[in-house]
């Protein structure tokens, strides 16, 4: 077998393959041997027919089988020999192929990347010197009696802290603002809608803080400025005008901090009630700061190395993202019609990110290789079972559908990335700061 390699851009070579005529044949001899052994023709038993009846009844099919297996045979120890580390599948078209004749076919391959692997341990981060406070434990406890609150009607005006129930519409530049955003029913008319005063920008920011004082049966226009960062983006930065009714206010009484709420959230007593809350807390901030390390370090490792990257595996991660980003805008309301007037922003956004994805995925690999950092068997076995709680799925029935689609393999990269990326944090060069 004679190969050679020839550069057609970065990360992108064409592999000639050529075997000679001899090869050819025995691949033929041997494929036609195994056709006569099965074959039934008419007035021989199976397997009895002579050689040339059957190379002339299956010439096709013994040809293609032979090509295929000769191709497919050579493609792989062509790779093997020249060390080429391919990326996605070879686009390979033959230039010639026949019974005593040598076998030449030519495959373009996409390669991994070549490059220098930078520094990557003492990457620097800074991280806020935070801790959590019995401040942050009597408001996470708060939270947690507002789960078993009670509210109560009362006849006075409306306070801050109270909830006013409502019915409202309304319109933005003298229109229903479903006609702005289609989706948007609940913004346009409600009936016996809850607002929190405590907690106005939950619903639209400046409502809530327009009906205070309002006794129950009034009627108040309230305007609002819909924000740029607004979840219905047809409104965003635009002005809405609401007619509001009062239908009733309610006073929201908490439950006492004391033994009996304890045992409503399963903790033994008030004290350990408390302890599980302060601990919840501190996991929160350690998952907030690891998180924040890991952007960090990330962005310096991405920073200390250029090389150009696979088109394709670009291209694959770019739809990739696209996907996801249209999913997430659909599952928000957004119109498909704006969806579409936006996809040249999407794509380009979606094409920036995927390239950091790529370029992060081949630096994890070549680090996961320096480091000997491996994903075993036992590790994928618990990344599938995390997911699969996490989607309430049985086990067997999240790796059955992995397997359907091939993505196993998708675990044992997560194992890895995850073991890279640990490896990275902890390794990184702190600068502690205090918090503002």
């Amino acid at each position: 077998m004679n190969v050679t390699v020839e550069n057609l851009a970065p990360c992108k070579k064409l592999v000639r393959v050529e075997l000679d005529a001899t090869a050819v044949d025995a691949a033929f001899d041997a494929i036609a041997k195994d056709y006569q052994k099965q074959a039934a023709l008419p007035g021989f038993r199976p397997g009895k027919a002579p050689r040339a009846m059957v190379e002339k009844k299956y010439e096709s099919e013994i040809k293609d089988e032979a090509k295929r297996k000769l191709i497919g045979e050579h493609y792989r120890k062509a790779i093997e020999e020249q060390k080429l580390q391919v990326v996605g599948h070879p686009d390979i078209e033959e230039v010639q192929f026949g019974r005593g004749q040598a076998l030449q076919f030519t495959a373009t391959v996409e390669t991994a990347p070549e490059f220098q692997l930078p520094e990557y341990k003492g990457l620097p981060a800074r991280i806020e010197t935070k801790s959590v406070t019995d401040a942050d434990v009597e408001k996470a406890l708060d939270l947690l009696r507002g789960q078993h609150a009670n509210y109560n009607t009362v006849a006075r005006p409306l306070g801050a802290g109270d909830i006013a129930v409502v019915n409202y519409t309304g319109t933005s530049d003298g229109q229903p603002i479903t006609s702005l955003a289609p989706t948007a029913k609940g913004l346009t008319e409600q009936k016996n809608f809850w607002v929190e005063t405590a907690t106005a920008g939950n619903f639209i920011p400046g409502f809530a803080e327009q009906l205070i004082g309002a006794q129950a049966g009034e009627k108040r226009t309230v305007n609002v400025d819909f924000p740029a960062d607004f979840v219905t983006p047809q409104l965003q930065g635009k002005k809405g005008v609401y007619e509001v009714e009062l239908v009733e206010v309610k006073e929201k009484v908490l439950p006492a901090l004391d033994e009996e709420l304890a045992k409503k959230f399963g903790a033994e007593n008030l004290e350990a009630l408390k302890t599980g809350v302060r601990t919840d807390l501190e996991n929160e901030l350690k998952y907030s700061q690891s998180k924040a390390i890991r952007a960090q370090v990330v962005r310096a490792l991405l920073g200390r190395v250029n090389f150009d990257l696979p088109e394709s595996a670009v291209a694959n991660e770019t739809r990739n993202v696209v996907y996801d980003l249209v999913r997430q805008n659909t599952q928000r309301g957004v119109a498909r019609e704006l969806i579409e007037q936006q996809k040249d922003e999407i794509y380009a956004n979606a094409s920036t990110n995927a390239k950091d994805r790529v370029k992060l995925a081949f630096l994890v690999g070549r680090i996961a290789e320096q480091e000997k950092i491996q994903a075993t068997q036992d590790d994928v076995i618990k990344r599938a079972q995390q997911l699969a709680m996490m989607y309430q799925m049985p086990l067997d029935q999240f790796i059955k559908d992995l397997q359907k689609r091939d993505g196993v393999n998708e675990l044992y990269e997560q194992v890895l990335h995850e073991k890279v990326l640990t490896l990275l944090e902890q390794q990184a060069a702190l600068t502690e700061s205090t918090a503002a």
